[in-house]
């Protein structure tokens, strides 16, 4: 019996260094090597504090700001450790009365404006933790948040515009905003 253990043993404590050790140890490395940012979570500092990560949303609520969308991880919404969908279905009365309760919280925020509301601001994405908007959806957003910071909306459309990323590669995916970096930006300007 010792002659079968023996091998199972050997293969057994190999493959544990190789997996358990050695692969992560290389991939870590790597990461750290290549893709340091993102590896590290992709903070971003103001004035030596953190204040975020671009690569997962955050709640904004204030007028002043630009509003992501919502998130539906659990037991909170922007919960980074927990990155899920509601997994409710397009006729689900429970996502159905979510949405007109979001398009009703922003006609409450805005309610001069009576364009039709873009879906990535009352829909989740499916890791409920996207940090970024279709530029439509900040389009949305300008008149409010210009009238409450006291800018003219031609400033606030030029911030959206420079925070506004183009396809990956100039092919994959869609133009998007990342609404912490806008917010930073509307910050900037001091008012």
């Amino acid at each position: 019996m010792l002659k079968e253990l023996k091998p199972a043993l050997l293969l057994f404590l190999a493959l544990t260094v190789l997996t358990g050790v050695i692969y992560p140890g290389v991939v870590t490395g790597l990461g750290q090597l290549l893709f340091n940012r993102q590896a590290n979570g992709s903070l971003i500092e103001r004035d030596g504090k953190t204040v975020g990560s671009g690569l997962l949303g955050q709640a904004f609520s204030s007028p002043r700001y630009f509003w992501g969308r919502p998130s539906a991880t659990g037991p909170m919404p922007d919960n980074g450790a927990v990155s899920s969908g509601s997994n409710q279905g397009a006729i689900n009365p429970v996502l159905e009365a979510a949405v007109r309760d979001r398009i009703a919280a922003l006609r409450a925020a805005d309610p001069d404006n009576h364009r039709k509301v873009p879906v990535d601001l009352v829909t989740a994405s499916a890791s409920g933790l996207d940090p970024q908007i279709s530029p439509a959806a900040a389009e949305y957003q300008v008149e409010r948040v210009a009238r409450a910071r006291g800018m003219q909306p031609a400033q606030v459309r030029a911030l959206v515009a420079a925070a506004t990323e183009g396809r990956t590669f100039g092919v994959l995916g869609e133009p998007r905003v990342n609404v912490l970096q806008l917010n930073l930006a509307l910050d900037a300007q001091g008012r």
